[in-house]
């Protein structure tokens, strides 16, 4: 079966990503996966719906499996669910009424309270302008309503004094202003019930009880006994979970009795999970249910499960799979009928390896067969044929005999500040789809200068410019030395050397002249920039995924104003190392991402590309140039190495570039068959 796997990727330890996965737990999901003889599609869902949707619809799965969990708002769980309906897709899991229900705490606990369900007392605050103090029995617990993982549960979420609760919720509200739970607080410990409906008959797919027990550090002297946000995030390796919990025969019928009703209340599919609190007496109170419940290895689901003789991972995520196919009808699925696609791999052979500057560099923005390989092997994988086309001057000829149905494109072209734009513009005159930007773009992001003056019209940040054509030129009235000099049409860093920062106007001129004489072409000058310097890969097309930003950190601090220079991309170098994801700030990375995706959209790019950028003596992010061609060499390229720092693989990193474009292949197909009817 083909399973596109559908999640939310932990790359910090930031609380708005705590309910995401980690990376190993990808991983451990998608190889047990495979294990089971499934083909396993990785689709992390951060960004925009558009470039999920693309990716879907390229992917056409058999099945969805998601643990995706959102990032913003009140209905976050609820957004795949309803985008898989949309698209009729079957997916593991509740519908998006469910995970809406189970993320408001508040319209669960009314839910299953009119059953008879214990629960605490509780109110629920989301403004203090017309509030009461609650009749509830003090110590209270206050914590978010719309989130989970102990988001926002500290010590410091217990109030035990009626005059503090106002203080502290008015200080929540601040957080998390759509709303808290003021709950009444259960001494005692917490249990809780894994759900799996295919698991257990004979109990309605509920699991045997399991409790969490903590391990405390001797300085740790927390007074209460709750599975809080820095054990749940930060010293997980404190918690550890027994199964079955530690409870007597009438308590684990009990349980077991209003976890059945639990469910059934609230309609939860496939899997789930539900919170309680026993008190030393044995009182048995309801606290919250998971709709999407942990699945990372160790967790509940496995050790009950075990009780339940599903003894591995792999078995109970099977039992996910049964139980969502048998749901929706595709319990025996077969692979479906899906033309396999002719796809042409465009590029442009290297056979002239410089080896330090200086060296003939006409082939450095070329690609070494390695390379093409590579991709060819990428796209192979998705099940589709590849034809191999070098973009020689014959390239015309061939294309219209080579019966496409669209084509990766990585072709530089072969001459003139709109090379890069030759094989897109063929490729739309013979009206054969093509991943990546179109030709204006690809001409317009080559003139840096070109570029530079549309980004500064737009309102993004560049530094100082203005482009010198013959070296005599006459400079503008104020110079704010430093300035770095480049070939205006140039990539790869060619003509980018150390010594081409100048503090004055006879250094300025001599390098100008030089440059000038070797690229046959105009040089950009600009100001040099003394800050950070990032590089950002984006995926997508009008509302584009910007990647985790990547940092160029220059180690020795040797050169009076460091470059990142042609010769770092030609091999590697102790001067320089590469930070991915690079370490900063909330409100630094949200800068960076602004600027980029400013860049992108004003630039009008599609699909892909890379966005360098550095800041300014105060921090402020600047728009430095735009690949969007970008390397695509495994395991050495930037663009690859970003990929690689935020959890996409080499073979998902292709297959998101060729997604739009598959969808623009499929709107040609539907408007031509419209078009016949």
């Amino acid at each position: 079966m083909k399973i596109a796997f559908t999640y939310n990727l932990q790359l910090s330890t930031a609380e708005e990503e705590a309910e995401f996965d980690r990376p190993e737990t990808i991983q451990a999901i998608a190889d047990a996966f495979k294990r089971l003889g499934h083909q396993v599609e990785l689709v992390e869902v951060s960004g925009p719906a558009s470039r999920i949707v693309a990716r879907l619809e390229a992917l056409k799965p058999q099945l969805v499996f998601n643990t995706a969990e959102g990032r913003f708002g009140r209905y976050r769980e609820a957004f795949y669910p309803g985008l898989f309906d949309q698209l009729s897709l079957p997916y593991t899991g509740s519908d998006a009424y469910v995970c809406t229900l189970t993320l408001d705490k508040q319209m669960t606990k009314m839910a299953v309270a009119a059953h008879g369900i214990p629960t605490p007392g509780w109110q629920f605050v989301d403004d203090l302008n017309n509030w009461q103090m609650p009749d509830l029995k003090f110590p209270v617990i206050v914590k978010p309503n719309f989130e989970g993982s102990s988001k926002g549960i500290t010590q410091d979420s217990i109030v035990e004094q009626p005059e503090n609760l106002r203080a502290k919720i008015d200080d929540m509200l601040q957080r998390y202003p759509t709303g808290l739970i003021v709950e009444e607080y259960i001494d005692g410990k917490d249990v809780t019930v894994p759900f799996l409906e295919l698991a257990s008959p004979k109990t309605g797919g509920v699991l045997p009880a399991a409790e969490y027990q903590f391990t405390l550090r001797p300085e740790d002297t927390r007074k209460y006994n709750i599975y809080d946000f820095t054990l749940k995030q930060v010293d997980y390796n404190a918690v550890s979970v027994k199964a079955p919990a530690d409870l007597t025969k009438k308590q684990a019928t009990e349980i077991a009795d209003l976890s059945r009703k639990i469910y059934s209340i609230l309609g939860i599919r496939d899997l789930g999970r539900i919170d309680y609190r026993v008190t030393p007496t044995g009182d048995v109170y309801f606290i919250e249910v998971n709709a999407l419940p942990s699945l990372e290895p160790g967790a509940s689901i496995y050790l009950s499960a075990e009780l339940a003789n599903l003894k591995t991972m792999d078995a109970v995520l099977n039992a996910v799979l049964r139980s969502a196919a048998r749901r929706q009808g595709i319990e025996e699925i077969k692979a479906r009928n899906r033309r396999r696609y002719r796809v042409g791999l465009t590029y442009n052979l290297k056979r002239i390896k410089a080896q330090q500057a200086g060296d003939d560099d006409s082939e450095a923005e070329y690609d070494a067969w390695s390379t093409v390989e590579a991709i060819g092997n990428a796209i192979e994988s998705y099940g589709y044929e590849v034809v191999y086309l070098e973009a020689t001057p014959e390239l015309p000829t061939i294309l219209p005999a080579s019966q496409l149905d669209f084509v990766f494109n990585i072709a530089e072209g072969i001459q003139g500040r709109n090379r890069e734009s030759q094989v897109p513009a063929i490729l739309e005159l013979l009206d054969i789809p093509y991943t990546g930007s179109d030709p204006a773009t690809l001409s317009i992001t080559l003139d840096k200068a070109l570029s530079k003056k549309i980004l500064t019209q737009a309102g993004i940040p560049n530094p100082e410019f203005f482009v010198m054509r013959t070296g005599k030129d006459r400079l503008p009235k104020q110079v704010n030395y430093p300035m770095l000099l480049k070939p205006v049409a140039e990539g790869s860093s060619k003509g980018v050397m150390g010594a081409n920062v100048v503090e004055n106007e006879e250094q300025l001129r001599e390098m100008a002249a030089r440059l000038i004489e070797k690229y046959k072409q105009p040089v950009l000058v600009e100001q040099y920039l003394p800050g950070r310097e990032f590089t950002l890969g984006l995926l997508g097309e009008v509302r584009p995924k910007v990647l985790p930003p990547m940092e160029i950190v220059y180690v020795t601090n040797q050169e009076k104003f460091p470059v990142y220079t042609f010769e770092h991309k030609l091999a590697e170098s102790s001067d320089i190392r590469y930070d991915v994801p690079a370490q900063v700030e909330v409100k630094l990375q949200k800068q960076l991402e602004r600027v980029a995706r400013g860049a992108f959209i004003a630039l009008g790019c599609r699909d892909v590309a890379r966005i360098d950028l550095r800041l300014d003596q105060n921090g402020k992010a600047h728009f430095i140039e735009c690949n969007p061609l970008p390397g695509l060499t495994p395991g050495w390229s930037d663009l690859c190495l970003i990929a690689q720092g935020a959890g996409i693989d080499y073979r998902t990193l292709v297959g998101e570039i060729m997604a739009p474009a598959i969808r623009r292949l499929r709107e040609k197909e539907k408007q031509a068959l419209r078009s016949q009817s």
